[in-house]
């Protein structure tokens, strides 16, 4: 039975940060596989600001190229929107049986769990590998500890990446040269379709 940890995101782009966490996972762990569980709208964000669905998975596909410990999945593509973790890792345990899935999270995540569909539920059927995130800070939230009880958490060293979609995007709009922190063809795709870049 494989051990495949679910990373999910909007991966708007998907950047080296994000490949670095998932690499070190992989290499580090117990986790023999990482799926980029690319999401078409996270509930807790504003979905006018994402590429399209397609565009995204493609630079994921871009990114990863042909390794086959790291591959994309459009799972969420034909799911109800907006999607919901639990739901999905649901569907994919059914769809799977002969994996056991493991949620792949960053620490400031961890501490909005409280406000996902099912929480509970979520953290008492998989586990949660947790990596770490500068700034992060939690407030005392009965709910959340209720939860937070109940998950079975391991929280593993990767280096800390201080890189954001939101920062790489910024940039480009402001004419940077980001091909720094993205993968060569995801970087060559986004400049030849224009993406992020000022408009008028």
């Amino acid at each position: 039975m494989s051990k495949i940890g679910l990373f999910f995101g909007s991966f708007n782009p998907i950047h080296i940060g994000h490949t670095a966490i998932a690499g070190y996972m992989k290499e580090f762990t117990d986790l023999e596989k990482i799926w980029f569980v690319v999401s078409p709208q996270n509930p807790l964000k504003k979905k006018e600001t994402l590429l399209p669905d397609r565009h995204r998975l493609y630079l994921v596909e871009l990114a990863v190229g042909a390794d086959d410990d790291l591959r994309p999945s459009d799972i969420e593509f034909n799911r109800p929107s907006p999607s919901y973790t639990i739901d999905t890792m649901m569907l994919l345990t059914e769809k799977y049986p002969n994996h056991r899935f493991t949620l792949v999270m960053g620490e400031d995540n961890l501490y909005t769990l409280h406000k996902w569909k099912n929480a509970s539920m979520l953290v008492s059927q998989f586990p949660l590998y947790v990596y770490p995130r500068r700034g992060t800070s939690v407030k005392d939230n009965p709910a959340l500890n209720e939860i937070m009880s109940k998950a079975q958490i391991k929280r593993v060293k990767a280096p800390e990446m201080d890189i954001s979609g939101t920062f790489i995007r910024n940039a480009i709009s402001n004419g940077r040269n980001m091909s720094y922190f993205l993968h060569p063809p995801v970087w060559k795709y986004i400049q030849e379709m224009h993406f992020y870049e000022k408009q008028g």
